[in-house]
């Protein structure tokens, strides 16, 4: 009589050593491949506050006013997929209540574009694809994926160089806990323009080659730990002229202590970070670390089953032999 295992103990069975490859494949094949920089990105950021610009229609600084930073980003889909790396377009404007709505780019209180080109994996900088300006550092936009908390080097467009922002404990942002980090960027000269002399206190001069001028206040990134994604930023800009070679202020362009992430920005960033933040954390921890628990389950009880089952085969194969003459 030819033994026979019951279905049962068959598809437990099956069952279990599926889940027990499944969880390490989720683990090392799966979710490395979801943890990419996205490409079809498509975001708009805006800061808030008060400070002090150079109103050009009145030819004077002006102080205590609202001021708004837009930053508009939009993916590069083609020549991200082409180079196989994150291109991102990235358009910034600094406004004045009188120069908004934002979109208006051409009487803003400042304006740069820029094309950003990183790897999808590290989040390094990749020189390539009419990349500009050349940039450097570990976090821009967002930071790498899994942030630990130690000091970064942030690069800051404005200042043209890196930064050092260190790691500050944690902050909860619309309820949402990232970690945060802060730094100030001390005053640099960062390039000259062609100003009349008597903005720079030489008033015999009709033109000189005035000196700008950067600083900041503080700035404070919190940062969820998983994505990388920034979830709230406040920074403190100050830009100013000098005469050629002066040590001191001349005209104040812009200056604000805090600038903000608006609370939509932040609900908005945060719900972002939340929904990626969440399915990496179910492709990485919580559905392979059930699919390794539950498979153990099952094969242990298919196992169990199966043996059982050509346990009692033999009791009855042998309680039905005839007896020996």
């Amino acid at each position: 009589m030819r033994r026979t295992a019951s279905p049962l103990s068959l598809t437990l069975l099956g069952t279990g050593v599926f889940l027990l490859v499944l969880a390490p494949l989720l683990v090392w094949y799966v979710q490395p491949r979801a943890k990419v920089t996205p490409v079809d990105v498509d975001t708009v950021t805006v800061f808030t506050g008060t400070g002090s610009y150079f109103d050009t229609r009145r030819i004077e600084t002006v102080t205590g006013r609202p001021l708004t930073i837009t930053r508009q980003v939009r993916g590069d889909v083609a020549d991200s997929v082409r180079s196989g790396r994150a291109v991102w377009d990235v358009s910034t404007s600094v406004d004045a209540d009188h120069t908004l709505p934002a979109a208006a780019t051409h009487d803003s209180l400042q304006w740069t574009l820029e094309r950003w080109v990183t790897d999808r994996r590290t989040n390094e900088p990749v020189h390539c694809c009419q990349e500009t300006p050349t940039f450097d550092g570990e976090a821009y936009l967002k930071f790498p994926f899994d942030v630990e908390k130690r000091s970064y080097r942030w690069w800051d467009g404005t200042l043209g160089d890196t930064v050092t922002l260190r790691f500050d404990g944690t902050k909860k942002i619309q309820g949402y806990e990232g970690i945060r980090f802060t730094g100030t960027v001390a005053p640099a000269k960062t390039g000259t323009r062609m100003v009349p002399g008597r903005l720079v206190g030489q008033p015999n001069r009709p033109q000189v080659l005035a000196e700008e001028w950067y600083s900041n206040h503080g700035i404070e990134l919190v940062v969820d730990r998983r994505t990388g994604r920034i979830v709230n930023a406040v920074t403190g800009p100050r830009k100013v002229l000098r005469g050629p070679g002066s040590a001191k202020d001349a005209v104040v362009l812009l200056d604000s202590r805090r600038m903000e992430f608006t609370p939509a920005t932040q609900r908005a960033q945060v719900a972002l970070a939340s929904a990626d933040s969440r399915r990496l954390r179910l492709l990485g921890e919580t559905v392979p670390l059930g699919a390794a628990v539950l498979g153990t389950l099952l094969t242990v009880g298919g196992t169990v089953l199966l043996a059982r089952g050509g346990r009692r085969g033999r009791a009855r194969r042998d309680h039905g032999a005839a007896p020996a003459k």
